[in-house]
């Protein structure tokens, strides 16, 4: 049977998640790809239900909203890896990603799927990241960019090197994303990696 791999495309906000994953699910044949932003209208619903401000970086998110949208995107990752070899995730992680314990929790459960994890880290200079957010004008990033240094304390852009798996030499790959150039040189030795499920 052919390895299936769950690959999480992530980085801190802003760094190109979007954009790569799609650019790598139109280039990849038998992919199902999964993001994250998707569950934000539902979101939205539950800040408008509370009578709450719209604020992703409120402590009434971090109880009330972000890790349920995080069980929801994994169960339905899970549910399509059943019938499929590659499944992509598009999605910060910003503290799963570092939790040992997830992670592991994570490799044991992959593997009654007969799956790997793959995870694809979008390597950005902050300050890229910060005229991105300004480019996009999203109402997301509203109150990052009011408080940016207040922000930017909170968020973490060094690679993750605890996901190195030494018998898993694909466990961590890296995305170079502040130019261009680099971009389309790494996206190069990304699809290297893909070729293998052609």
């Amino acid at each position: 049977m052919k390895e299936k791999r769950l690959i999480f495309v992530t980085s801190p906000p802003a760094c190109g998640k979007t954009k790569l994953s799609k650019k790598l699910a139109t280039a990849i044949k038998h992919i199902v790809y999964l993001d994250k932003d998707t569950l934000i209208p539902l979101s939205k619903q539950i800040f408008a239900v509370a009578g709450q401000p719209y604020n992703r970086s409120s402590d009434f998110f971090e109880k009330e909203i972000r890790d349920y949208e995080y069980d929801v995107i994994m169960d339905l990752a899970f549910e399509a890896i059943k019938y499929e070899d590659l499944v992509m995730v598009n999605a910060p992680f910003t503290r799963e990603i570092r939790d040992d314990e997830y992670i592991a929790s994570l490799r044991e459960k992959l593997k009654e799927y007969g799956a790997k994890l793959t995870v694809v880290w979008i390597v950005t200079d902050p300050e890229v990241c910060h005229q991105r957010m300004i480019d996009r004008g999203s109402d997301r990033d509203t109150w990052k960019l009011e408080n940016w240094e207040q922000y930017l304390s909170t968020v973490n852009f060094t690679i993750p090197e605890n996901l190195r798996d030494s018998e898993d030499e694909n466990s961590l790959l890296l995305y170079y994303n502040s130019t261009d150039e680099l971009a389309e040189e790494s996206f190069k030795k990304l699809m290297s990696f893909f070729e293998e499920f052609e």
